[in-house]
């Protein structure tokens, strides 16, 4: 699989690739050094308000993830960089803070950027 999800807070890997943190807030914790971005993509990321919705109420996932979908329907130019960066790549790793990966925005994304794009 060509996008992969992954916690910030675990060790970088040489399996990685091209690591992307996929999260509008830096993190706790984590020093840029440790973290071994090749990119923050803080504008793929949900907004804010939608985040502060979701609070990662696992009862909120279906709605949070419609919701950031349609986020980034309306933000093209973010999108399309996000499927650049799998063009570019033989793997990308999209990390994220939360606790659990597959409730994450990360976890939306990468199956958003494993689909085909929709014209």
């Amino acid at each position: 699989m060509r996008y992969v999800i992954k916690r910030v807070y675990e060790p970088a890997s040489d399996d990685d690739g091209f690591r992307v943190l996929v999260d509008r807030v830096w993190p706790r914790g984590v020093s840029k050094e440790k973290a071994h971005l090749d990119l923050w993509a803080k504008d793929i990321a949900p907004s804010t308000e939608l985040r502060k919705w979701y609070g990662h109420v696992p009862e909120r996932f279906g709605e949070f993830a419609r919701r950031y979908r349609e986020e980034l329907g309306a933000n093209p130019e973010a999108l399309a960089e996000a499927r650049s960066w799998g063009e570019e790549h033989d793997r990308v790793t999209l990390l994220y803070g939360a606790h659990d990966g597959e409730t994450s925005q990360a976890a939306v994304l990468r199956d958003l950027l494993a689909s085909p794009p929709v014209e």
